[in-house]
């Protein structure tokens, strides 16, 4: 099944990712992706989906989806480092993935993170992704 990244949520103050699932009143229904138990999120709470985060690059940005696929192919199989491990193993790892990443911008905080969030989806959800261009196409099918 492809992952949403729309509908995976982080959240100021929570480990983890979470799966969006409803609106509820002042805040939203979540589900947490490592062991599905329900919550209700506050509105107050910064909450951002992962479809709407990206790295800095030389080039501009990259959104986080884009990373993750790179991260993938750079990985070729094998797991990804830990996030709580060496920082010069993260380096290496966005020096191969995401070469032109912009190095005064995106710290070792911001990769330990991102490793986090990769090996949770690849852990609990799926690292093959919905692509939201194809969805605009078929919802565009679907009005006509």
């Amino acid at each position: 099944m492809k992952t949403d990244l729309t509908k995976i949520l982080s959240i100021a103050g929570q480990h983890g990712l979470y799966r969006y699932l409803a609106q509820a009143r002042g805040g939203a229904i979540v589900e947490s992706l490592e062991d599905n138990k329900r919550t209700v999120v506050s509105a107050k709470n910064r909450i951002t989906t992962l479809a709407d985060i990206s790295i800095y690059t030389s080039e501009g940005e990259t959104k986080l989806r884009e990373v993750f696929l790179k991260m993938k192919d750079a990985l070729s199989g094998s797991q990804a480092p830990s996030s709580k491990g060496d920082p010069e193993d993260l380096k290496a790892l966005f020096e191969k993935a995401l070469p032109d990443y912009d190095r005064d911008r995106f710290y070792v905080s911001h990769m330990r993170k991102v490793v986090e969030w990769y090996s949770e989806l690849e852990k609990f959800a799926s690292l093959d992704f919905t692509d939201p261009e194809e969805e605009e196409t078929a919802e565009e099918k679907e009005a006509e």
